[in-house]
């Protein structure tokens, strides 16, 4: 794959669709791409997270580990920004994520993330806005899973 590729990729996740060209050239110059096969595990839940993952191609399970077993909360595929927090602060991973598909994704590390916003200050306001909302999705997600698992009926 190319810079060009990757750029491509990041312009593609909506956490990075307001940046400029010259912002993408920046991350996507810094990123690894990472290929993954199916049943591959990329992060366990309750690690230290310290990078991101941007799904460029294939399907990637985010599982919630609770006393009574496993549980999906979502599939991510092509776009979609994993560790959105771990972009910006010390964090552990929320789920862990595993591989459905052949994958590939790109791998942020949070220095290279805050090298950007360093160097572009005024996008900071605007992706700090956008991480926000999203964890507050991503929490009702977890906490709806947890809650039909708890009530499932013989548990």
């Amino acid at each position: 794959m190319t810079l060009n590729d990757d750029i491509a990729a990041l312009s593609a996740a909506r956490l990075f669709e307001d940046l400029s060209t010259e912002q993408l050239r920046l991350l996507a110059f810094g990123a690894e791409r990472l290929r993954f096969a199916a049943g591959r595990t990329l992060f366990r839940q309750d690690e230290r997270a310290d990078c991101g993952f941007i799904v460029d191609v294939g399907a990637i399970a985010l599982i919630r580990h609770t006393d009574r077993g496993e549980q999906r909360v979502m599939t991510a595929g092509p776009g979609m920004v994993l560790g959105q927090l771990a972009l910006i602060t010390e964090t552990n991973w929320m789920t862990s994520a595993r591989t459905e598909t052949d994958s590939e994704v790109l791998r942020i590390s949070r220095s290279l993330f805050r090298r950007m916003l360093a160097e572009y200050p005024q996008t900071a306001m605007a992706i700090h806005a956008q991480l926000a909302g999203d964890l507050k999705r991503l929490l009702k997600d977890i906490e709806r899973v947890e809650r039909g698992f708890r009530d499932a009926p013989g548990l």
